[in-house]
């Protein structure tokens, strides 16, 4: 079976912290990603998604010029090492609902890479059809909606 370094995409673009929210997404869309993991040095602190930068900063009215990564950041990551399987790192991702997970060496205990679905699902044979159901259950709204919902009747 392969492992998760075999089936990875290597050379991650990483931002810091402290870099400004507009640069993330820019690095987003320059380089047709949505997500980014967030590094302060060496260190592995977070992840930045387009997601994270549409609900905490935009939904709640933070300008993107001003704001920092470090303030909307996830900062409870996965992560795996690159010498696990395939399977496990699927089981992992279905377990947490995840579509994608940072990649970590081992011995240096350094990112290396990172995992998305699409990598999964284009270099390795194994069937993804259980874990996409188990990634795509919906969870529930976090907050009640602001407004009364359209009549539909």
């Amino acid at each position: 079976m392969k492992t998760v370094g075999q089936v990875m995409t290597h050379d991650v673009v990483t931002v810091a912290p402290t870099d400004g929210l507009q640069r993330a997404a820019q690095l987003m869309r320059d380089m047709n990603v949505g997500a980014l993991p967030v590094c302060d040095g060496q260190r592995l602190v977070g992840m930045i998604t387009d997601r994270d930068i549409t609900i905490r900063a935009t939904a709640n009215g933070l300008a993107p010029d001003a704001c920092k990564i470090g303030d909307v950041m996830s900062g409870d990551i996965a992560w795996c090492f690159q010498d696990q399987t395939v399977g496990e790192v699927q089981q992992l991702m279905a377990d947490r609902q995840l579509r994608r997970i940072v990649v970590i060496d081992r011995a240096s205990m350094r990112m290396v890479g990172m995992v998305a679905l699409a990598d999964l699902a284009t270099r390795q044979p194994a069937p993804m059809d259980a874990m996409l159901e188990d990634i795509s259950r919906p969870y529930p709204p976090q907050r009640a909606p602001t407004g009364k919902a359209p009549d539909t009747h």
